[in-house]
């Protein structure tokens, strides 16, 4: 059992020191994974990788927060979930009336979906994956792992305890599901 996995244990136990000895061994990691995905924010973006990982991270293991998570891997896809969540508020926040509506866009950038348009945000692909849930809750965990975690197939085939076939059928599903569910929408 890993250092991360015994301390994952210890915090659902309810250890009151269990997160003060997770976050240092979980930083990093963390860390690149926020900065991965503010790389592919617009330009000016506010929010720093920093920010994003203190607020994560007070989602997963705040006092209101009653969740367990498996291991490292179920840990991270959670802490990546939580990334996607806090960066679709801050988009829909920027919606809003106060400021400015519908003007300022967050666009997404070429991406390996072969998806991306200049005229598509964070909030219509998160739509889409909501839709995508709806039909194949594991194609749309993956999309999640691999689009907003950074994870490669493999890895994530490991989160998702599923061999790297079922992977690989799957990734291909749900990349030309959502390109036809966007293509609609724009």
């Amino acid at each position: 059992m890993s250092d991360i996995t015994r301390i994952l244990h210890q915090f659902e136990l309810g250890d009151p020191t269990a997160s003060d000895q997770l976050l240092p061994l979980v930083y990093e990691e963390l860390r690149l994974l926020a900065r991965q995905r503010l790389a592919n924010e617009k330009p000016g973006q506010t929010l720093q990788a920093t920010a994003l990982v203190h607020e994560a991270y007070l989602r997963l293991v705040g006092k209101e927060n009653d969740a367990s998570w498996d291991n490292r891997g179920h840990f991270f896809a959670a802490a990546a979930e939580a990334m996607r969540r806090i960066l679709i508020e801050l988009a829909r926040r920027k919606r809003g009336p106060r400021a400015g509506g519908d003007h300022q866009r967050v666009d997404l950038p070429e991406h390996e979906l072969g998806i991306m348009d200049s005229r598509l945000d964070i909030v219509e692909l998160s739509d889409a994956l909501d839709e995508l849930a709806q039909q194949d809750s594991r194609a749309a965990e993956l999309v999640k792992l691999r689009f907003f975690a950074g994870l490669t197939l493999a890895q994530a085939a490991q989160a998702l305890e599923v061999s790297l076939t079922t992977a690989k059928t799957d990734w291909k599903y749900a990349k030309n599901w959502l390109r036809a569910s966007l293509h609609r929408q724009l």
